[in-house]
């Protein structure tokens, strides 16, 4: 016998496939979900099928859009000699919440990891190499800070090296606002190596 009937336990499974929902966290959506009249719960599920119809990829950088051209490519205010390469859109949009850039992006929907089998192939690199013409003065990397985001940051500095174009890597280091005590080793070499002259 199921501890919930049975449209709720199919609801709850569906529910805790998406990332960083636990079976509690969707238990409680569930619930939520239940306790909304029929319009609310129409809203919801339209919302949904709406999004996965009419959201793709942008065709030249490849950030998520309803339009050809995502908004960032179609406005002509942006500084086109930059371009900024993410590994996701949700990337893209913390550096635009950021207020700091006004460049291009080119979202690559991944990284460079041979241990979970993706190879340069299998994300947006090609495009990007395409994207590299005179116009182009500067590429901003802008991957994590981990092994494949290395090896990622590396292999695109090697499409450039031939080329007349300036390759920088975001900084890393000491958030704002926050206290060095409590800083792992890593991120305090970081911050020293990444100093800036005042």
């Amino acid at each position: 016998m199921n501890e919930y009937p049975i449209p709720i336990e199919r609801l709850v499974d569906e529910l805790s496939k998406l990332p960083g929902i636990g079976r509690k966290t969707a238990l409680r959506l569930a619930y939520h979900i239940i306790n909304l009249n029929e319009i609310q719960v129409k809203n919801l599920s339209n919302a949904l099928i709406e999004a996965k119809e009419k959201i793709h990829e942008c065709k030249l950088c490849f950030n998520l859009t309803d339009k050809e051209y995502c908004d960032l490519c179609s406005n002509d205010k942006r500084d086109r000699s930059k371009i900024c390469v993410v590994e996701s859109p949700k990337d893209l949009f913390a550096i635009e919440n950021g207020g700091g850039y006004n460049g291009l992006y080119h979202v690559l929907h991944g990284i460079i990891s041979p241990m979970n089998g993706i190879g340069a192939g299998q994300i947006r690199l090609k495009e990007l190499e395409d994207r590299l013409n005179d116009d182009i003065k500067e590429i901003i990397i802008a991957t994590n800070l981990s092994v494949e985001g290395d090896a990622t940051a590396h292999y695109i500095s090697q499409l450039v090296k031939d080329k007349d174009i300036l390759v920088t890597r975001i900084a890393h280091g000491v958030p704002v606002g926050s206290d060095l005590e409590y800083f792992d080793s890593v991120t305090l070499k970081l911050a020293l190596k990444n100093r800036t002259e005042i």
